[in-house]
């Protein structure tokens, strides 16, 4: 087990405000928050599907991924969290486990207890609309997806899915090319887009030819960036970057 700080936070601060006005007591409501880090190993469950938690987990570092499975036992990645992000912050209000959250590579996470954010937006009732807002985000993103895996071929679905990270993780773009960390394997990117690893394993190949992007274990290199995103047909709106939090609509005012 870890300790961790304060400062910890301050990646999801940093979401959060990347969408929402936060006062400055706000701010200090959620870097206040009590925390205790822990060290998961890659391929290792850290909540299960059913299980009743009395916490959330914020990414600190590594990659998670969160499944879901049908009644035969078969799993699918049904979203992929990186550093910053609440993986389930809707358990909040829904403490039973609807899906599993899993490392896909050694990861940091912060357990924040239920009853902590509770009192937190019971003093701050602004921060109920920004973290409400946050699932909402998520929510867009689990819909895109719905819709890569169940109408897009499979070239489309991988290129989008790389775009998709890309974005997430900041990746600086230097004239039409850039790379960023990307610690899971070609079978953990055959979960997330419902398709066998052989598969994903042909379609890397050729975007390798094409000179698209390389992929490795632990990082990918886009060579062209503008050919990748025409590639994934990938238009990076669901993800609700490019909002000044200033135009958002505000329901508890600023005094």
């Amino acid at each position: 087990m870890l300790h961790s700080e304060g400062r910890n936070l301050q990646p999801f601060l940093e979401r959060l405000t990347a969408r929402s006005v936060l006062t400055r007591e706000e701010q200090q409501a959620i870097l206040s928050l009590p925390t205790h880090a822990s060290q998961v190993h890659a391929n290792r469950d850290f909540v299960r599907l059913g299980e009743t938690i009395d916490h959330v987990s914020l990414i600190v570092s590594g990659m998670v991924g969160r499944f879901d499975q049908n009644s035969e036992g078969s799993s699918q990645i049904t979203a992929i969290h990186i550093p910053g992000d609440m993986a389930n912050l809707h358990s909040v209000v829904q403490p039973q486990a609807t899906s599993a959250l899993q490392a896909l590579s050694v990861a940091t996470i912060l357990s924040i207890p239920h009853c902590a954010v509770r009192a937190a937006t019971a003093q701050h009732p602004a921060l109920a609309e920004v973290l409400w807002r946050d699932c909402m985000v998520d929510a867009a993103i689990l819909s895109q997806w719905v819709v890569n895996v169940g109408r897009c071929p499979a070239r489309i679905r991988i290129a989008h899915l790389l775009c998709e990270m890309a974005v997430r993780l900041k990746a600086p773009i230097d004239r039409g090319s850039c790379s960023f960390p990307f610690r899971v394997t070609q079978m953990q990117i055959a979960d997330a887009t419902g398709l066998t690893s052989v598969h994903v394993n042909r379609i890397l190949r050729t975007f390798r030819e094409d000179g698209l992007v390389d992929v490795s274990r632990r990082e990918v290199v886009v060579k062209d960036w503008d050919e990748l995103v025409a590639a994934g047909n990938f238009d990076p709106g669901y993800l609700q970057n490019d909002i000044n939090p200033e135009e958002r609509l505000r329901i508890v005012k600023l005094l």
